[in-house]
C-alpha cells in the first residue's frame, strides 16, 4: 500500500513539473513573439500598402494635411535606408511623394501593428524637392524630436531656383582648313522655358540657317576656306531662363521618345536591366522611373575616361562611367526599354556661386514621361551632390540654356558621318572627315536672381 501511495505522489510531482517547464515554454514563446522586431520589407510592404489603399478612396491621389496645408500626392518611392523598428508594434518610414504640379516632398510617417494590419499613426511634411523643413533631434530619454531649420539654400550647390538672367557667349575657332569644310553650329532658340535673343553674331564667311524638322532645332551652316582658318565665330545671346518643373502634355506622345537611337538601343539586356532595377517598385511608371534613376546614381561613377562624350549607352553599360551624355543616355535606353517614353536635351549650365567668367563645357539632361507630365531630371548632377538627388527628379534648375534637342538629327546638307548624334560644339568636317575646332563657352549674369 505504501509503494502505491508512493508511487501515485511520484505521478503527481512529474505530471507538475512538466505543466511547470509547458507553462514556461508558452511564456517563453510569447516573450519571443512579442520581442520579433518587424523587417524592413514588412515595414516597406506596411507604408505602401497603406498609401495605396488609401489613395484608391480619393481618385487616386494620397491626401496629407500639415500645418495647416493639404496636398494631394502620388507615390514616388519608399526610403528603405530610413525604415525604422521604433518599439514593439511601432515603426518609423520616409517616403517620397509628388504632388499634382509634380513638386516632390518627403513625408515621414509613424505607424503601429502588426504586418498586413499597420495603422498610421502620425503624418508630417519633411522636405520639400530635397529642401528640409526641420531636422530630427534625439532627446536624452531616446525620444526624437523635430527642430526647425532655416530654409537650405541650393545656391552653392550650382542650383538657381526662380528665374535667371544672363548674357551667354559662343565662340569657335576655325580651325586650319585645308580643302572643302563644312560646319554645323546649335543655335538657341526661346521655348516656355527660356526667353533667347541674338545680340550680335560676327561669322567671318556667309551662313545659312537650317531646321532640324523632327525636334524643331536651329542650326547654323556654313562652308569656310583656307582663308578663315583660324578666325572666330561668336554668337552672344541675352537669356531668361526659368526653373523647370514637370511639364503638362497636351496632346499624344511621339512615338520617337519609345524607338531606339543609333547610341541608345531598346530591348535585350537593357530590358534585363530595367527588370532587375525596378524590383519591388512596379506599380506607377513615376516609380519605375525613380527606381531607374536610382540605379544608374548607384551603379555609375562620373569620370570622364576612354571615349566619353559620345552618349553611347552600351558604353556606359559595360563600363558604368562617362560624363553627362552617358549618365542619360543609359537611362533613355532603360527607359525606353521598359516602356516609358525619354528625351534627350543639351546646353550649358551658367555657374549659380559667380556672376561672370567661362563656362566648363556644355552640359546635357534627359525628361521622361508619366503621369500625364514630362518630368525633368539630372542623373549626373545628382550623383555629383546626392543632397540634390531628390530636387533633380522633376527638376531643372534657372541657371542654364539650351542648345539643342533630340539625337540623330537629319539636316541638308548633312554631314557625310551621317546624322548628327547631338549637337552642343560644332561639327566641323574638312574633306569629309570630322575635326575638332577649339570652341569657348563664357557668361555675364544680367540680373539679379529670383528664388
Amino acid at each position: 500500500m505504501a509503494l502505491k501511495s508512493f508511487a501515485f505522489i511520484l505521478l503527481l510531482s512529474l505530471l507538475a513539473l512538466m505543466a511547470c517547464h509547458q507553462k514556461q515554454e508558452a511564456s517563453s514563446g510569447e516573450q519571443q513573439e512579442k520581442n520579433k522586431k518587424v523587417s524592413i520589407q514588412e515595414i516597406e510592404s506596411g507604408i505602401k500598402d497603406f498609401i495605396q489603399q488609401e489613395a484608391a478612396k480619393k481618385g487616386g491621389y494620397f491626401e496629407v494635411s500639415d500645418r495647416g496645408k493639404d496636398y494631394r500626392m502620388k507615390l514616388v518611392r519608399v526610403h528603405t535606408e530610413y525604415l525604422a523598428n521604433l518599439g514593439p508594434k511601432s515603426h518609423f518610414a520616409c517616403v517620397d511623394l509628388a504632388d499634382e504640379k509634380g513638386d516632390v516632398y518627403d513625408v515621414d510617417f509613424f505607424l503601429e501593428g502588426e504586418p498586413g494590419a499597420m495603422n498610421v499613426t502620425a503624418t508630417s511634411v519633411h522636405k520639400l524637392n530635397g529642401k528640409p523643413f526641420y531636422a530630427w533631434k534625439q532627446q536624452k530619454d531616446k525620444t526624437w524630436n523635430r527642430v526647425p531649420v532655416k530654409e537650405a539654400s541650393t545656391r552653392f550647390l550650382g542650383v538657381i531656383e526662380g528665374s535667371d538672367a544672363f548674357e551667354f557667349q559662343y565662340q569657335v575657332e576655325l580651325p586650319d582648313i585645308k580643302g572643302d569644310a563644312k560646319v554645323w553650329i546649335p543655335i538657341a532658340t526661346s521655348d516656355a522655358y527660356q526667353t533667347v535673343e541674338i545680340s550680335s553674331m560676327d561669322v567671318p564667311v556667309d551662313y545659312r540657317l537650317l531646321k532640324d524638322a523632327a525636334f524643331n532645332n536651329t542650326i547654323l551652316y556654313l562652308e569656310p576656306t583656307a582663308s578663315h582658318s583660324k578666325q572666330l565665330l561668336t554668337i552672344t545671346y541675352q537669356v531668361k531662363r526659368m526653373e523647370k518643373g514637370p511639364m503638362e502634355e497636351t496632346g499624344p506622345v511621339d512615338k520617337r521618345y519609345l524607338e531606339e537611337n543609333l547610341l541608345m538601343p531598346v530591348g535585350g539586356r537593357f530590358t534585363e536591366i530595367a527588370k532587375e532595377a525596378m524590383v519591388g517598385r512596379e506599380e506607377t511608371s513615376l516609380m519605375k522611373a525613380r527606381a531607374l534613376y536610382d540605379y544608374i546614381i548607384d551603379n555609375m561613377r562620373y569620370m570622364k575616361y576612354g571615349t566619353f562624350g559620345t552618349g553611347d549607352a552600351n558604353y556606359a553599360c559595360d563600363l558604368k562611367t562617362g560624363n553627362c551624355t552617358e549618365f542619360h543616355s543609359f537611362f533613355i535606353s532603360l527607359a525606353r526599354s521598359s516602356g516609358i517614353p525619354a528625351r534627350f536635351a543639351v546646353g550649358a549650365s551658367i555657374p549659380s556661386e559667380r556672376n561672370e567668367g567661362g563656362i566648363d563645357g556644355y552640359h546635357c539632361w534627359a525628361e521622361f514621361y508619366a503621369e500625364g507630365k514630362w518630368w525633368p531630371i539630372d542623373i549626373s548632377e545628382a550623383n555629383k551632390y546626392t543632397a540634390l538627388a531628390t530636387y533633380y527628379f522633376g527638376h531643372h534648375p534657372a541657371n542654364r540654356i539650351e542648345l539643342s534637342r533630340g539625337r540623330d538629327l537629319n539636316v541638308q546638307p548633312a554631314p557625310a558621318s551621317g546624322p548628327i548624334n547631338f549637337l552642343a560644339y560644332p561639327l566641323v568636317e574638312i574633306n569629309g572627315k570630322e575635326v575638332v575646332a577649339k570652341t569657348t563657352f563664357s557668361f555675364k549674369r544680367t540680373a539679379t536672381p529670383v528664388l
